[in-house]
């Protein structure tokens, strides 16, 4: 199960971090994705981390967004700073079986943490 948390409603410029928990399955050999997928838009890949911590961000979020991960707590975290009214979508973590960084073709899902971004 994947358990995410953290969104809420945020002005322009501030910052949220959401946080996903893993259970029921062996994190440390899994890499982890958010996705998200905004008010009429397809979903897409926002970042994904190796389970030996290498990081993918799609180019948008290069700069404000960060994931990490906390093996020993088994959760993946997503830094979201200088968010605007773009970012504003519901987020949805993922694992995949990979030593690689995943970037598709994911295992598990979570459910989403909606995050609201005004202007």
């Amino acid at each position: 199960q994947l358990q995410a948390s953290g969104g809420g409603l945020v002005q322009t410029g501030g910052s949220l971090r959401l946080s996903c928990a893993a259970s029921g399955f062996t994190f440390s050999t899994y890499g982890m994705g958010w996705y998200r997928q905004g008010p009429g838009k397809g979903r897409e890949l926002v970042a994904a981390i190796s389970r030996g911590g290498d990081t993918y961000y799609a180019d948008s979020m290069k700069g404000r967004f960060t994931i990490s991960r906390d093996n020993a707590k088994n959760t993946v975290y997503l830094q979201m700073n200088s968010l605007e009214p773009e970012d504003t979508a519901d987020y949805y973590c993922a694992a995949k079986r990979t030593i690689l960084v995943p970037k598709g073709g994911y295992d598990y899902w979570g459910q989403g943490t909606q995050v609201t971004v005004s202007s």
